[in-house]
């Protein structure tokens, strides 16, 4: 079996791919890189998936019978701790064992670089290379005890905490809730919010490796616990992280899902507007046009990356002056903090922003929408024969110009096929990284167009 990285690390089924002697060929592969690299400091954390902290604990023996320094987080974390870990800690690799949002019965291992962003694809494929050629130096089993185990949890708290205003938390009582999708980011915001007068209500918040028989994805089908949620308590919204914590998802007051694309402008906002921050933006292909609406209105660059907070990340240690970075998929960036998604400090700079403007959140979105024109998203994963993935290899070299009624006024194949219309709207389909599926994105300025749009998307491929 061919290991491979995917959009972001290496996942696998449990017990069919992701074994204990497939971890040890990933492990020793990543350990000549980094030994060749004159590298030796590694973090090692892990999520709430089935047998994680095993994969884990397996994983940190690997490295310290190679001669690493070792720490092993001694309990579940989330991605964007061991990420802030290993930036701030002086780590010079991280690795999560996590498979994000995938589905319980896959596994992953996530590697992080020095600067606690995504592995550059030069990095990760260097990995590839050396999968399963590869012996171990010595075989070493740490005594118990002789693992470095130190608990970072506290310390990262504290750090997001200080990334907002906590006087503006203290101003007013409001009620949150908290869905942690049984992941390892239970505790975290109600963590982040002592001592405020925010109250944090939780939901699902305790271990369950089989994810209530679902995926911990942070998407609207997955989000009718949360939403009822806030409507019986009467909360002023709610919030959703995945798996490992990179990823965040809003529900409003009304109980109603906001799209990841809104939350992206309403982050995107705020660093803008209420932070001050100057400098880069980026996006994906896959996020909404709303991004350049507000970048021009603050005069700063906009950049277009392929899906994938890897390609944000190359961006980000290129250019050194990105305030902000992120993705449909609900994963967003501060690079000042740390070079990769945190679902955390997203959640909190949303309720900042709320408390700032003295708004709700879906008064947020009318004021988003009354400046920079109304838009409405929505995604189709779409499970394909190997036939109608070749139908999209031809689309690309012979696109469309025109759906829907709509004219195309741009072409872009940065990443699978992107038709931007002249209307701003746009609709884009990609192979998923991680999944057998075709991803069919649209946003529209209006919701009868979108639906238009994504129907004549579908038959494209599905005759």
């Amino acid at each position: 079996m061919a290991i491979k990285f995917g959009t972001d690390g290496w996942r696998g089924v449990i017990a069919r791919d992701f074994t204990f002697e497939n971890l040890k060929k990933v492990v020793l592969a990543h350990a000549e890189v980094l030994r060749r690299k004159g590298l030796k400091r590694v973090f090692v954390g892990y999520d709430n998936r089935f047998m994680s902290e095993n994969f884990a604990r397996e994983a940190a023996a690997l490295f310290y019978g190679e001669g690493f320094e070792v720490n092993l987080a001694p309990k579940s974390v989330t991605t964007p701790l061991v990420s802030w870990a290993v930036r701030h800690k002086n780590f010079d690799n991280g690795v999560v064992i996590t498979a994000s949002h995938n589905p319980y019965t896959y596994n992953g291992y996530k590697i992080k670089d020095q600067t606690g962003g995504s592995a550059t694809p030069e990095f990760v494929k260097e990995v590839e290379n050396l999968i399963g050629k590869v012996s171990p130096e010595r075989e070493a089993v740490p005594e118990p005890g002789t693992l470095t185990e130190e608990d970072y949890t506290g310390e990262y708290l504290n750090a997001v905490r200080e990334r907002v205003n906590l006087e503006v938390f203290k101003e007013r009582e409001l009620k949150v809730v908290h869905d942690p999708m049984y992941g390892s980011s239970a505790g975290y915001l109600r963590g982040a919010l002592e001592n405020t007068k925010v109250s944090v209500v939780e939901v699902r918040a305790y271990r369950d490796p089989l994810f209530g028989g679902g995926a911990p994805e942070p998407v609207e089908k997955n989000a009718r616990l949360i939403k009822e949620k806030v409507r019986a308590e009467g909360a002023f919204c709610g919030i959703m992280n995945d798996g490992d914590g990179d990823r965040v998802a809003l529900v409003d007051e009304r109980g109603e899902f906001v799209n990841s694309q809104l939350v992206y402008a309403m982050l995107l906002l705020h660093l803008l507007e209420n932070k001050k921050k100057r400098g880069a933006v980026v996006k994906t292909v896959s996020t909404t046009y709303l991004a350049d609406r507000i970048a021009r209105e603050f005069g700063v660059e906009l950049i277009e990356t392929p899906v994938g907070f890897k390609h944000i990340n190359r961006v980000i240690l290129e250019r050194g002056d990105v305030v902000f970075g992120g993705e449909e998929s609900g994963g967003y960036g501060f690079p000042d903090f740390v070079p990769e998604r945190d679902g955390l400090l997203s959640a909190l700079y949303l309720l900042e922003l709320f408390l700032l403007k003295g708004k709700t959140p879906s008064e947020v979105v009318k004021e988003i929408f009354d400046r920079f024109g109304e838009a409405y998203y929505k995604r189709i994963d779409l499970p394909v024969s190997e036939e109608e993935k070749r139908k999209l290899r031809e689309l690309v070299q012979s696109p469309p110009t025109t759906l829907a009624g709509l004219k195309v006024k741009e072409v872009k194949t940065l990443d699978g096929l992107k038709l931007v219309f002249e209307n701003d709207g746009w609709a884009l389909v990609r192979p998923s990284g991680t999944e057998p599926l075709l991803r069919l994105y649209a946003e529209m300025p209006s919701p009868r167009l979108l639906e238009k749009v994504l129907s004549e998307l579908v038959k494209l491929f599905k005759n």
